[in-house]
């Protein structure tokens, strides 16, 4: 219908008619009618609609000298590019949903390594800070052990020089005691007497003697009241005892009554030597027992300061690695903080980009299926499509 009323109304066809139809203007009359009436019919499927483009082809159809061939092309230039544009705002659509998903994953999933890298960095802090402290602890403990080994070790020093004063003043009182005894077993009883050794002489005074001279005279002796009895270290005490007079024989006693003023002396130098004995024997007792707990205490301390420093190398190798490791999950928690920044960043800008286009897609889908609906009639009007045949068969019985 539309090419006929096409021919129908070319400038060159109605001069035709006006020439040789007696009818031509009742034609030409139809044929303006009816293209008129496909004109208005388009124009009502064009209309309700929001899309200035739809506009601009109404704007085309109204134009006097319209040609609908154009305008049909428009139509279906138009159709097309509202296809394609639902085709890009599905992609798009799609495309925000999938990268909005994604984004949304990955923040959450950079929230949780953040919250878990704080909690281990939480627990490390702690853990230096109970490493540090137990290793003050170990150190002042040590410092404080060798005090204490320093000030044992001044103790058995001391009591070590009092054990030694003690046995030198004893040991040179019983000698002492022992020289008088034998002094008076001289007077008393001469067979119990022992005289002192006789001096050993040098090679030089014998030959010396050899050769007819004489010697220097021997000096008197020294020590305690010309006895040559001497306190000596108590390290000379057992050579002492060895090299002293012993004591007199218990017969000595059936020899007492010789004198009764020896009897109650002799007894009474008895019972100092006994007195001595029993005092350096609980002297020799407690020397021993305290040199003992002395050494007890001194390797106790060795070993515990042995452990005690393995200790503190192990607990200071421990703080190193876990200050290495707070070191390290605390440049990662930064790194993943500008990571969820930047995430954060991405996902709002996603929000400006996709937020309209999908709270609006459903509607702009309705929409420009609208438009391509009207369009899809405007052209079948424009086509001759519809009722416009009928209508201009009733024009042209009319005519």
């Amino acid at each position: 219908m539309a090419d006929t009323i096409k021919v129908l109304n070319d400038d060159d066809a109605l001069e035709l008619f006006k020439k040789t139809l007696p009818g031509s203007a009742a034609l030409l009359q139809t044929t303006q009618v009816a293209s008129e009436q496909m004109r208005k019919q388009a124009l009502v499927a064009l209309t309700g609609h929001k899309d200035f483009r739809l506009d601009l082809i109404s704007l085309a159809l109204r134009g006097k000298k319209v040609s609908f061939d154009k305008v049909i092309k428009l139509v279906d230039d138009m159709v097309a590019l509202l296809a394609k544009e639902q085709l890009d705002d599905n992609d798009k659509k799609e495309m925000c949903e999938m990268q909005l998903d994604k984004a949304e994953d990955d923040l959450k999933v950079l929230e949780t390594t953040i919250a878990d890298l704080e909690k281990s960095m939480e627990e490390g802090k702690e853990e230096i800070a109970t490493l540090a402290d137990e290793i003050a602890a170990l150190t002042a403990g040590l410092k404080a052990l060798d005090k204490q080994v320093t000030e044992a070790m001044d103790t058995r020093k001391e009591e070590n020089e009092d054990y030694s004063t003690t046995m030198a003043g004893n040991t040179a009182a019983k000698e002492l005691i022992n020289f008088a005894k034998n002094r008076m077993a001289k007077f008393y009883n001469p067979s119990l007497y022992k005289a002192a050794p006789k001096r050993e002489l040098s090679e030089d005074e014998r030959i010396t003697l050899n050769m007819g001279g004489t010697l220097a005279p021997t000096a008197a002796p020294g020590g305690i009241a010309g006895t040559g009895i001497a306190l000596m270290q108590v390290s000379a005490h057992n050579q002492v005892q060895k090299d002293a007079p012993p004591p007199p024989p218990a017969t000595y006693d059936a020899y007492a009554k010789k004198s009764e003023e020896s009897g109650g002396v002799m007894a009474l130098m008895d019972m100092l030597v006994a007195d001595l004995d029993k005092e350096m024997q609980e002297a020799d007792v407690e020397e021993k027992d305290a040199q003992a707990e002395y050494e007890k205490f001194t390797q106790d301390a060795a070993e515990k300061r042995v452990m005690d420093s393995s200790s503190i190398t192990e607990k200071s190798g421990a703080k190193a690695d876990a200050e290495a490791l707070l070191e390290k999950e605390t440049n990662e928690r930064t790194d993943k903080m500008k990571e969820a920044l930047a995430t954060v960043n991405f996902i709002g800008n996603l929000h400006k980009d996709c937020d309209w286009l999908l709270q609006n897609f459903d509607l702009r889908k309705d929409a420009r299926a609208g438009e391509v609906d009207s369009l899809k009639k405007a052209k079948a009007v424009l086509s001759g499509a519809d009722f416009s045949l009928v209508q201009t068969k009733r024009f042209l019985s009319r005519a």
